[in-house]
This record gives C-alpha cells, sequence and structure tokens, in this order.
C-alpha cells in the first residue's frame, strides 16, 4: 500500500473557496438576522430546505417568524404571495431548480404579475453541486428573464450576499437571487468602497487588454485570472454585474466603447443559453457595436455528476480555464 495519502472527493463537495481563502458561514441567515432586528415584517419560509439555505440561521434566532412549508413549493410560493399581501417581507428558500423549474407558473402569477414583495433565495445555482441534472440549475435566469416585474440577482461572494440582503429588504418587489452557501468565500473585501447595489454594474480591476464581463462566482475566477494574466503583462478589466435584471446597460455599453479593439468576454455559471452573455448580445447589436464577443460559461446540454473541481475544470469555469480562454484570444 502506498505511503502517499489519496486525495479523496464526493459530489456532496459544494464549496467554491479555495485553500487558504477567507470565508464566511452561512452569510446570508446571518445578514438575515440582522436585518430582521431592525424590520420586524421579515419572516423566513422554506420548503424543507431550511438547513441547506442557510436559514436555519434565522430560524433558531426568529422561530416564531420562521415557517417550514414542507416540500412543496408551490405551496411556498403561494404562502410567501399570501404573506406579502398581509404587509409581510418573505425571504423564501429552495434549490434553484426547484424554484425555476417547479414553482415557476405560481411565482409568475401569484407573485410577480402582482409585483408583490416577495425575496426568492435559491441555492445552488448553476454548477455549485456535483449532483447532476436533478439539482444543477444551469438554465434557472434564462428561464427567468423573461418574466416581466422579476429583478435578478446573481451575488459573487459572501460580502455581496451580506450587502444584497438589505438592499432587498429596502427594494419594493420580487426578486430572485441565486444564492452561494455555507462557507462562502470573501472575494471583494479586498476593493475598497464596494457596495452592492440593485440594478448597478461595478468595475473592480481596469485594463485595456480584455474586458471581462461577469456575474456571481465567476467574477471571482475573472477577478483570479486578471491577476493570473497580469504578471504576464497583460492588464484584463473585470466588470461585476450582481444584477442581471435589470442590467446596467449605460455602465456596461460605457466600459465597452472605452477601448474599441478590446476583446469583450462574459463569463457566468450559467448555460451559454439565456443568461448574461446573451443579454449583453442582445444589447451590443442594439446599440450598432461590433467587438470580438466571446462567452465564457457551462455548454448547452445537461451536465455529469462528479467533484465539483473536476466539474469546473471539464466545463471550463474553473480560473484554470478562463485564463487558457483568454490567453488564446490576447496572447
Amino acid at each position: 500500500m502506498s505511503a502517499k495519502k489519496k486525495l479523496k472527493t464526493s459530489a456532496m463537495i459544494a464549496s467554491i473557496a479555495g485553500e487558504d481563502q477567507p470565508t464566511t458561514s452561512a452569510p446570508f441567515g446571518h445578514a438575515l438576522i440582522e436585518a430582521a432586528s431592525k424590520n420586524d415584517k421579515i419572516i423566513g419560509m422554506t420548503a424543507d430546505l431550511g438547513k441547506y439555505t442557510d436559514l436555519h440561521i434565522f430560524a433558531q434566532a426568529y422561530p416564531e417568524r420562521y415557517y417550514q412549508m414542507g416540500m412543496a413549493e408551490q405551496l411556498l410560493m403561494m404562502a410567501s404571495a399570501g404573506m406579502a399581501r398581509e404587509g409581510f417581507v418573505p425571504f423564501v428558500t429552495t434549490y434553484s431548480v426547484f424554484a425555476s423549474r417547479r414553482a415557476y407558473d405560481f411565482i409568475c402569477l401569484a407573485i410577480a404579475e402582482e409585483n408583490l414583495n416577495v425575496k426568492i433565495v435559491s441555492a445552488l445555482p448553476g454548477l455549485t453541486t456535483g449532483y447532476g441534472p436533478s439539482h444543477q440549475a444551469t438554465e434557472d435566469v434564462a428561464i427567468f428573464r423573461g418574466m416581466p416585474n422579476l429583478t435578478i440577482v446573481d451575488p459573487c461572494d459572501a460580502v455581496d450576499i451580506e450587502q444584497s440582503v438589505q438592499a432587498m429588504v429596502d427594494f419594493n418587489g420580487p426578486v430572485y437571487l441565486r444564492l452561494l452557501r455555507g462557507k462562502v468565500p470573501r472575494v471583494l473585501d479586498r476593493f475598497e468602497g464596494y457596495r452592492f447595489e440593485i440594478g448597478k454594474a461595478k468595475k473592480l480591476i481596469d485594463g485595456k487588454d480584455a474586458l471581462i464581463i461577469s456575474s456571481g462566482l465567476m467574477t471571482m475566477r475573472a477577478i483570479e485570472a486578471s491577476d493570473e494574466l497580469k504578471e504576464k503583462g497583460k492588464d484584463v478589466s473585470v466588470l461585476h454585474c450582481a444584477t442581471i435584471k435589470p442590467l446596467d446597460t449605460k455602465t456596461i455599453l460605457e466600459e465597452v466603447r472605452r477601448y474599441p479593439d478590446r476583446p469583450v468576454f462574459v463569463a457566468e455559471n450559467h448555460s451559454v443559453v439565456g443568461g448574461l452573455g446573451e443579454s449583453i448580445a442582445s444589447l451590443l447589436i442594439k446599440e450598432g457595436i461590433s467587438v470580438k464577443f466571446y462567452q465564457i460559461a457551462l455548454p448547452d446540454e445537461f451536465l455529469d455528476a462528479g467533484a465539483l473541481p473536476t466539474l469546473h475544470d471539464r466545463y471550463g469555469i474553473s480560473t484554470k480555464e478562463v485564463v487558457k480562454t483568454i490567453k488564446h484570444q490576447i496572447m
């Protein structure tokens, strides 16, 4: 038997944090407690997934304001609509696949059409679980982008999540947030003065050689790729779009136009179909802007099950693969 220690992995690995990367445990749950301490209308509701969406943290602090609806997402959404009509601010949690695929019609007609103040916070967006197509919400943004009145938020890290909770409380209307759960990396602390704002894109890094427009965990990958390419003499800009709908068209167009010859890469933890990439491509076409345009996203197929590091490499969204994609075009 070899003395060399074998590395074990599992499809249940759900952390995207790298080794020695600072993290915060359950940032959503703790931020919701803080917001609820100042607003007694905030309630938490879930479809049997409190522990797996970090809402159990809220349940421990405010058991009288926590509602476990069982494995019934349609009921959950209808009940949250009723609570919103009574003046409460429901934060509703489930998995992204169940919100987008199973409860779509109930969200559309009971919440979005009525423009009710329900916050849908959904875990396991895109490729953040190795459990295969039954749990990988690779098309949730595509499903929800066409729904009127629904704001879509894709936070990068624990900082974004913490700040987005209060922003959602202050915002009147339905919101769908793609939640990173458990031990979530802290990436945006490095950018002094960063502040999450609904509907606003934020430039994190400036560079003349390429522009990455990104959302969600892919902003972390974009920052890491920019750092690595900087060491090779290439300046790569990173524009973080935490809000996918409504899109901050003004900021995006300003950044694209600053260096007309600079290639534009859109990086997202979502299918190449119907997400941030196609949204920005449509914007550029409508504005008559011609640039070298590339998508860094998941393929239009059902993905494999397995360990996340392996899958992120396989499907091109690991830092290594992002760097490789950009280098191929600019070096």
